[in-house]
């Protein structure tokens, strides 16, 4: 593949008859004020990601996670969507409106897609707010008390079987959803755009996701703060914050009529 060529976004012209997907990533969250992971002042600085991220973490000490992650939860309460998770909801509405298509991967978990009013989403790696029974032969989902009374209690227990109730994310080590991972597939075989918004291209196998969409002849666009890890696999770097660069690239201009 030939490298990425950096890019303004106001040189890119998205038709309504375009079929769209959109992989986000951390990044765009982080704008809203939620920390991500990877940072050096991330949410993993004070635990080991094996003690808090894997199901052997979960079993060793089930007390532990769900502190975690009701701090995430927590921490989601006072964050609401920025400019350009507002920029999707507005390029998926006119698409929607138009003749085209429009699809959402997202790797973030928190719902703030959702609560911008984005509709065709799908929750790559789970919800924050949902939880599911750990016993594998229940696993029943649940909506999460998302009240500060329950945050720190001891860990809730599946109405069936008693088992814990685990945070319903993908865990390292986990398996992707296999209807989740359907839909996507299906979307990135049949998309003539593709936008990866802040991402590390690290994390598997939706970094490879670029790659299905050229194979399907779609033009790739890379929206980051820098390059990521799979910048390589691009045809277009736009280098910027995505609640800036967003709502410039999606915006509807008298030329793509």
């Amino acid at each position: 593949m030939r490298p990425f060529l950096p890019i303004e976004a106001e040189e890119f012209e998205i038709p309504d008859h375009a079929q769209v997907v959109v992989v986000t990533g951390a990044g765009i969250s982080a704008e809203s004020g939620l920390k991500t992971f990877r940072d050096a002042q991330g949410l993993w600085e004070d635990h080991p990601v094996e003690d808090v991220a894997t199901p052997e973490g979960f079993d060793l000490d089930p007390q532990l996670v769900w502190r975690f992650y009701s701090q995430r939860r927590e921490q989601l309460r006072d964050c609401v969507p920025n400019k350009g998770h507002k920029a999707l909801v507005d390029l998926e509405q006119r698409l929607k409106a138009g003749d085209g298509s429009f699809t959402l991967i997202t790797q973030n978990v928190d719902g703030l897609h959702q609560a911008a009013g984005s509709e065709e989403v799908i929750n790559i790696h789970g919800n924050l707010c949902e939880t599911k029974c750990s016993n594998i032969s229940c696993a029943r989902e649940h909506t999460a008390k998302l009240d500060t009374r329950y945050y720190f209690a001891k860990v809730p227990r599946c109405e069936h079987c008693n088992s814990y109730l685990r945070p319903a994310v993908v865990w390292f080590g986990e398996m992707l959803g296999l209807d989740e991972q359907r839909k996507a597939i299906n979307a990135l075989r049949r998309c003539d755009w593709f936008i990866a918004v802040g991402t590390s291209g690290m994390v598997y196998p939706v970094a490879g996701y670029v790659e299905e969409a050229r194979a399907a002849g779609a033009q790739t666009i890379l929206v980051n703060l820098e390059p990521s890890q799979n910048a390589y696999a691009f045809h277009h770097f736009i280098e910027g914050k995505s609640s800036e660069i967003l709502p410039q690239l999606v915006s509807c201009k008298e030329s793509s009529t």
